[in-house]
């Protein structure tokens, strides 16, 4: 997903006022990388090469707020740690289509906690039951 998102490091000529104020605030907001195959980050991202399980806990000992996470080999490593505390599923209406599973090894047990609706889109909150 990171390497995907880097498009919004550099300017681009094409790209008008929402955009360079996406792109102003995707370069502020700090982010770390978990890759064994970056060796190069944009700006304001940080390597995880080691020890994800430490650079997590790190994470969330020293700032306040949400760790988002994107990936769903990333998300399984987090939750085999017991490092999820909350899962925000998004459905989207597709009719054809296809992607990588939301879990990418079996799902852990959870508890719906919440539905939302953001115009088409469902929002479902679950926490490890």
């Amino acid at each position: 997903m990171y390497e995907v998102m880097r498009y919004w490091d550099d300017d681009h000529p094409e790209w008008d006022a929402p955009e360079l104020a996406f792109a102003a605030a995707w370069r502020n907001q700090p982010k770390w990388v978990v890759s064994r195959s970056l060796k190069s980050l944009g700006p304001n991202a940080t390597l995880v090469q080691d020890d994800l399980e430490g650079a997590i806990r790190k994470q969330k000992a020293e700032r306040d707020g949400e760790v988002e996470v994107a990936g769903p080999g990333l998300a399984q490593s987090l939750t085999e740690l017991g490092l999820i505390e909350r899962y925000r599923i998004y459905l989207h209406p597709v009719v054809l289509g296809h992607g990588k599973p939301y879990f990418a090894g079996p799902r852990p047990p959870l508890r719906l906690m919440a539905i939302d609706q953001i115009e088409d889109v469902i929002r479902l909150i679950y926490v490890p039951a």
